[in-house]
C-alpha cells in the first residue's frame, strides 16, 4: 500500500509540474502577446494616429473592406468602375499588402519636401516661359524692323543706281566724247548682294573691260564715276586729292569744265601739282622752307569773292 501511495504522489507531483509549466507558458504567451498589441497600438498611432480602439471598430476584420486596386495591383481611375465592398480575407489582404509594398517600393523614396520644390520649379518654369515669349516677341519685332531696313535699303540703293548710272552716262559723254560709259548690276533685282560693275568703251575701241584701258583712260574712268556720285548726292564740299594727275591736257581740259559746275553750288579743295588746275583756283594754299629749315605755311588769293 505505501509503495502504491508513493507512486500516486509521483505521478500527480509530475501532472502538478506539468501543469504548472503550461500555466508558466501560457502567461508568458499572453505577457508576449499583450507587449505585441501594444506595439501595434504605438505603431498605429505613430504611422496613421489612430487609437487601436478606432482602429478595431471601423477597420477590424469584421468591417467589409473596400477595393481600392484592379487585380494588377494598379490604382483605380476615374473612368474605372468602383467595385463593391468585400469580406476581409486575411489571405487575400496579405496578397493586396505585398504588391503594395511591391509598388511602393518601386516607387522610391518619399520626399517631404517635393510640394516645395514643384512649386519652385513651378514658378521658375512660369518665369523663363515669361521669358521665352519675351524673346520671341522681341525677335518677331526684329525681323519686322530687319524687313522695313531692308526695304528701305532696296529703295534708297535703286534710287541711287538710277540716278548714278544716268549721270555716269552723260559725265562720260563729255569726258570721253563718242565714247559709252554704263554702270551695270551683276546681280539685277537683288539689290542687298548685287555689286555694281563699270563699262566703259571710249571712242574708237571696241573693249569695254577697265583692265583693257591705259592709265589715264582708267584714271578719267573713275573721275567719271566719282563726278557721277556728286552730282547725283551733291555735297557742300569736295576733297580730291590729285585726281587728274595722269591726265593729258585734252583730257584735263575736260575735266575743269565740270570742275567748274560742281563749284558753282560747293566747295572743292583740290590737292593737285597740275598748273592748270591752279589756274581755275580761287585761293592756293601751300607750304614751302623756309631758310632756317622750319616748313612754312603760304596762301595766295587769285580772285575775289564778288568775281
Amino acid at each position: 500500500m505505501l509503495g502504491h501511495a508513493r507512486a500516486s504522489v509521483r505521478h500527480l507531483a509530475k501532472e502538478l509540474e506539468g501543469l504548472v509549466d503550461s500555466a508558466h507558458r501560457d502567461e508568458l504567451a499572453r505577457s508576449q502577446q499583450r507587449m505585441r498589441i501594444e506595439a501595434l497600438g504605438e505603431r498605429a498611432m505613430a504611422e496613421v494616429a489612430i487609437d487601436p480602439e478606432t482602429l478595431r471598430a471601423e477597420y477590424g476584420p469584421d468591417q467589409l473592406v473596400p477595393v481600392l486596386v484592379t487585380d494588377d495591383g494598379l490604382p483605380l481611375t476615374a473612368e474605372d468602375e468602383t467595385p463593391e465592398p468585400v469580406p476581409y480575407i486575411r489571405e487575400e489582404q496579405l496578397r493586396r499588402l505585398r504588391i503594395a509594398e511591391r509598388n511602393l517600393q518601386v516607387l522610391g523614396k518619399v520626399n517631404p519636401l517635393a510640394l516645395e520644390e514643384f512649386d519652385a520649379m513651378q514658378e521658375r518654369h512660369s518665369f523663363l516661359s515669361n521669358q521665352l515669349e519675351d524673346l520671341r516677341r522681341t525677335r518677331q519685332d526684329l525681323l519686322e524692323i530687319v524687313d522695313e531696313v531692308d526695304a528701305r535699303v532696296r529703295e534708297v540703293f535703286a534710287q541711287a543706281y538710277e540716278d548714278v548710272a544716268r549721270e555716269f552716262e552723260g559725265v562720260f559723254a563729255r569726258l570721253f566724247p563718242g565714247g559709252e560709259g554704263a554702270l551695270v548690276l551683276t546681280d539685277p533685282g537683288e539689290w542687298l548682294s548685287t555689286g555694281v560693275e563699270v563699262e566703259a568703251r571710249p571712242a574708237g575701241k571696241k573693249i569695254k573691260r577697265l583692265s583693257l584701258l591705259s592709265g589715264g583712260e582708267r584714271s578719267l574712268v573713275a573721275v567719271a564715276f566719282l563726278v557721277s556720285l556728286f552730282k547725283a548726292r551733291p555735297s557742300p564740299f569736295y576733297i580730291l586729292d590729285e585726281v587728274e594727275a595722269a591726265l593729258d591736257d585734252t583730257n584735263l581740259g575736260r575735266l575743269l569744265e565740270i570742275y567748274e559746275e560742281l563749284r558753282a553750288t560747293s566747295q572743292l579743295l583740290v590737292i593737285t601739282h597740275q598748273k592748270r588746275t591752279m589756274e581755275v583756283a580761287d585761293a592756293l594754299y601751300g607750304v614751302t622752307m623756309r631758310g632756317d629749315g622750319v616748313s612754312a605755311v603760304i596762301s595766295q588769293r587769285l580772285r575775289d569773292d564778288g568775281d
